[in-house]
Parts: C-alpha cells; structure tokens; sequence
C-alpha cells in the first residue's frame, strides 16, 4: 500500500528508535523523506536502508534546539522537494533521573531546548509552509510522561506535557486552514532512549516511582515500528478527521 506517493515527509530524530521505524514507515508506503538527525553517520545509514529497500530518501544534519538550523532543515526540504506534506517532530533526549531540586539549570535547558523548544521551532517552520500549500500533516512525539507524572523525570515530564499542550494549540489554530496536528503517547519502547532511562534494569528496581514504565498490561515493551503505524495511521487518510488528539501506544497502559 502507497498511501504517500508524491508526498514529501520530515522526520527529526530519525538516526534511531521511533523515528528511524517512521521514516522507514513512511518511504515503504511511498513518502519521499528528509531524514534528519545530530548523527550523520546514524542518519546516512537510515537513508541508505530505505533506498536499499526501493524507497527515496536524503539526509539533512539539524539539531532541533537550534531554531535557525530547523528552519534551514524546513527550507531544505521544499527547496529539494517542492513541498512539505508531512512532518514528524520526533527528536527527544533524557538527561537521567534525579529529584526536581537536584536538576542542574544546565541540565533543565538542555532537555527542554530538544524536547519542547525543538518541537514548537518545528511546527513554527513547517506550519509556514503547509499554510501556503493549504494542507499538510503533523504528528508530534510525545511521551506517556507527557499524560502522568513520574518521580525521578521532572525535566522530562515537563517537556513532553509541553508537547501535548502545543500539540492541541496548534490543532486549535490550524483547523480551519487544512492542517492537522496530533501526537503520539509512546509507553515503554525498545529504543536507546528507554535504556537510558532505566540503564538496562527493571524500571521497579530503580529509586523513583517508574511504575508508569514497568506496568504494561500488554506484559512487554514496544517494537518501535508499533509506533511508526500509528504515525503514519495519523498522516494518512484514514485520519482524516482526527486532529487534536494525543494516542497512548502503550500496551494498555493508560487504561489502568
């Protein structure tokens, strides 16, 4: 199925996890896409995996918590391209647990600057341009720490509840002018971001509340191409009606 033939796709954060599964997704089911990330080597190897499995893809270097640079990135890909039919902001770090009075101002900037600053320089460039174009399609990452809150992940918790926030302002804004935008709740996922948060342990052998981690009524982790089908279940058609929403891909989680 080519549900994104002739439509371009971004994906930040695309070197690894989520968002190599989704710009993998997304060129599979036809997208051409600008893989976009802060490794090169980790991007080039993205783009190489989709054209070795018949797809289109190029990589762009940007790092998200440089507006300028996301900006370029955004521009880069209309100026290749001619267009910007789909963005996934998906690029994301952690910077370790901690108490919120021991998070270091270093530390709280720097997790912010990616995780919500680089979602809001995003959306600032690509709603530009899909205005213009008339439509377009966004999907945010955002976390199932963006629903609850956890104990040790105070910087985290705060970023991607930002995320959820700008995700239904910019739906609000947007919905008369042929742009939807939604978000997607990952819970435990098999990616390097979730090792770092629990340093390969079991999320309740940790000093924190992390319940929210290890409570999977579904009893596993996620495959990160779970979450890329719900990504590109939102970017298509077939969602056409949906904007606002943030979905839990969380194994059960959020029914508990």
């Amino acid at each position: 199925m080519e549900r994104f033939s002739d439509e371009t796709a971004l994906v930040t954060g695309a070197g690894s996890g989520i968002g190599r599964a989704t710009a993998q997704r997304l060129a599979n089911e036809g997208a051409t896409v600008v893989v976009s990330d802060v490794d090169e080597d980790r991007g080039e190897d993205v783009v190489t995996a989709i054209e070795d499995d018949g797809g289109s893809a190029t990589f762009v270097s940007a790092n998200v918590a440089d507006s300028e640079e996301v900006q370029r990135l955004v521009e880069a890909t209309v100026d290749t391209y001619g267009s910007l039919d789909i963005a996934v902001n998906n690029a994301g770090i952690l910077t370790g647990f901690t108490d919120i009075t021991d998070i270091t101002e270093d530390d709280w900037e720097k997790l912010i600057d990616v995780n919500l600053k680089g979602v809001w320089a995003g959306m600032k460039a690509e709603l530009s341009v899909m205005e213009e174009q008339g439509e377009g399609v966004i999907v945010n990452t955002a976390s199932e720490a963006g629903l609850v809150g956890m104990g040790g992940l105070g910087s985290y918790v705060a970023s991607k509840h930002g995320v959820v926030g700008l995700t239904k302002t910019a739906a609000l804004e947007y919905a008369e002018r042929g742009i939807r935008v939604n978000a997607i709740a990952p819970g435990p996922t098999e990616t390097n971001i979730q090792e770092t948060m629990t340093g390969g342990s079991d999320p309740r052998e940790l000093p924190f509340d992390t319940t929210a981690m290890a409570e999977v009524p579904m009893g596993r982790r996620a495959d990160p191409k779970e979450m890329a089908g719900v990504v590109a279940f939102l970017c298509s058609d077939d969602a056409s009606f949906v904007t606002g929403v943030t979905i839990p891909v969380d194994g059960g989680q959020a029914a508990d």
